[in-house]
């Protein structure tokens, strides 16, 4: 129990240390795109090394798919009706023209919470698969941590830049990201106690749907926007990631 709240909140906590980072300083985009390329390829490979791959050896194809398939298709259909908020691309959107657009629609504030849940609907399946690789009392997977924390940083960096654009202050940016921790870490509880008496197909299923979510909201959110910030060569920084995953599955 303690460790899952442990893993969850330290990784959590990477989203608040990157929005302290937005606030205090200003991150040049390329290093932005950067690190979102990293994070996104390390969250690739933990997926599949950590997750498929484990699931695989527990159960069957059957149950990866259903699982899979089913956090990827439920994570498009909530990004569908946050982007309609005001939450959808925005939330790693850093761009002042595109920030300024949405204000002069809805005023700001709209566009910022749009931003907010959009992130925080990033967060929360990331966290519950930390609190899954402690189920049967394991250690935890730090391919996991270490992916998430990564990816974790840009997250607050650019949404909290949008969120200053939107008009939030800084006191309430800081309070709303001390909420995403505290609930990413319920999340990663949540993920090693609920299911440690469920069955293998079951335990196989909600593995796989976290990370088919994950694996949708990296080919939305995190990659175009890696792209657009960091141009041709993040192509190259996400298999960085994607190797320093596969180094500490097998580390």
């Amino acid at each position: 129990m303690w460790n899952a709240l442990f893993w969850g909140t330290l990784a959590a906590s990477a989203t608040l240390f990157g929005a302290l980072l937005a606030i205090k300083f200003s991150i040049p985009s390329r290093i932005i795109g950067y690190i979102m390329a990293l994070g996104a390829g390390a969250l690739i490979g933990a997926t599949t090394y950590e997750l498929l791959e484990d699931s695989l050896k527990i159960s069957g194809f059957t149950e990866v798919a259903i699982g899979f398939l089913g956090g990827a298709l439920l994570f498009t259909i909530l990004d569908y009706l946050i982007s309609h908020k005001g939450g959808g691309q925005q939330r790693k959107q850093s761009d002042r023209k595109f920030i300024k657009e949405s204000e002069q629609q809805d005023g700001g504030k709209t566009s910022g919470m749009g931003i907010f849940i959009g992130s925080v609907m990033d967060t929360l399946p990331e966290s519950a698969m930390i609190g899954m690789s402690l189920i049967g009392g394991g250690s935890v997977s730090l391919a996991l941590v270490v992916s998430v924390f990564i990816s974790n940083i840009p997250e607050g960096l650019s949404s909290t830049v949008g969120l200053r654009q939107s008009g939030f202050s800084k006191k309430k940016i800081i309070v709303m990201w001390s909420l995403v921790v505290f609930f990413s870490a319920l999340s990663a509880l949540a993920g090693a106690t609920l299911l440690e008496s469920a069955s293998n197909s079951i335990k196989a299923i909600v593995s796989c749907f976290a990370g088919g979510a994950i694996i949708a909201m990296l080919a939305s959110t995190m990659m175009p926007e890696a792209y657009k910030e960091g141009g041709p060569t993040v192509g190259f920084v996400t298999s960085i990631g994607v190797f320093i995953s596969l180094w500490l599955h097998y580390l």
